[in-house]
């Protein structure tokens, strides 16, 4: 890789504890050992009876579970939790699940000021970023707080057995993601490319195995560790293109989550590729693929995940406003952005096609 003279690179003081079994025998030495005495558990409905595990592995440390937590964080959501925060009179808490757990323990966070052990079951790398984001009146707002990252963050990969493999699959493509727009940040440093690289090679390895059997605890764990570098250049960077493209879609247009950070990444890959050779270089020794936005549309298509943001629910009369509003807002891309380059990666994302040949790649 070509070394940059000059970079910043800031880390926050974070533990992490990786081992199969850990979200029970560590999450309450984590609480122990940041003096938290009352912590509510929050997470989905989906991850309830993992979280309620969890809770019960406190003790009498657990002030209660929580578990409203949803996609995208709704405001009132967010709301609801912290007055359950300050009913059981908590000191910290424990957010068990996927990005929308981890979220609503940020937005919790965020309001208090109090500490959270993250307890990740999905790829989503939420738990390595102090990003939050909470949605309001069909827009979603992203902000950057050191208050909302993890104390402790508790990797288990046995939690992660029981994902459904097309989760899994949208999950993985999700911190790819992560990674992938990291390359081409303007605060990208040789630390991130490092850990973005061999987040990336490590994750594409480990989801085709994951398919063909999801019980494999190995693959399980170089997972979660590449989804936990993911999410960690992430969390080091600034979003550009791809993410604000997922905000929009998920927030004013409802779409899930981790399907349609896997439906764009390949199309807003192709859109800022010729303004991005270094991203490409390191992309490519980590894929092993000369085509890299065509290696990603393979990898998620080859496995099953949905290809296509109509598959997702968006409409053709929803891809004009979508464009509009992304362009409408400032934020750093390697490639200019403009609603015309923008309607590009929505129509060609939206149609599903093999990405690079189409509008996304001339920009218009």
């Amino acid at each position: 890789m070509t070394f940059q003279d000059e970079f910043t690179y800031e880390t926050r003081p974070m533990r992490v504890v990786f081992r199969p079994g850990a979200a029970v025998t560590a999450t309450p030495d984590e609480a122990a050992r940041l003096g938290l005495g009352r912590l509510l558990v929050v997470c989905g409905s989906r991850g309830e009876r993992v979280a309620r595990t969890v809770a019960e592995a406190l003790g009498d440390r657990c002030a209660g579970v929580h578990a409203e937590a949803r996609m995208h964080v709704p405001v009132e959501d967010a709301d609801r939790a912290v007055a359950a925060v300050r009913a059981a009179g908590a000191d910290g808490c424990v957010a068990v699940g996927g990005g929308s757990a981890i979220g609503l323990g940020k937005a919790i966070a965020l309001r208090t000021g109090l500490p959270l052990i993250a307890v990740p079951s999905t790829y989503s790398g939420s738990e390595m970023t102090p990003v939050w984001g909470l949605t309001e009146h069909g827009a979603k707002r992203t902000g950057r707080d050191p208050a909302v990252q993890p104390r402790s963050v508790v990797y288990d990969p046995r939690l992660t057995l029981s994902l459904p493999v097309a989760l899994t699959v949208t999950s993985g493509v999700n911190a790819l993601a992560h990674a992938v727009e990291a390359l081409y940040a303007p605060d990208v440093s040789p630390l991130v490319s490092a850990m973005a690289e061999e987040g990336v090679r490590e994750m594409a390895g480990a989801l085709p195995r994951l398919a063909a059997d999801p019980r494999d605890l190995d693959a399980r764990s170089r997972a979660l560790y590449g989804a936990w570098l993911c999410g960690a250049c992430l969390g080091a960077t600034t979003m550009g293109l791809h993410h604000k493209l997922c905000h929009v879609l998920g927030g004013t247009f409802g779409l899930p989550h981790a399907e349609t950070h896997t439906v764009v990444l390949p199309y807003a890959l192709a859109y800022n590729a010729p303004a991005a050779p270094r991203a490409l270089t390191v992309l490519r020794r980590a894929l092993g693929a000369d085509d890299v936005p065509r290696a990603l549309w393979e990898l998620a298509g080859g496995l099953g995940a949905p290809r296509s943001l109509a598959r997702l629910g968006l409409t053709e009369g929803d891809l004009t406003p979508a464009a509009e509003r992304v362009a409408g807002e400032p934020y750093a891309n390697p490639r200019e952005v403009t609603a015309e380059g923008v309607r590009g990666v929505l129509r060609a994302a939206y149609e599903g096609g093999p990405p690079g040949s189409g509008p996304a790649r001339a920009g218009g």
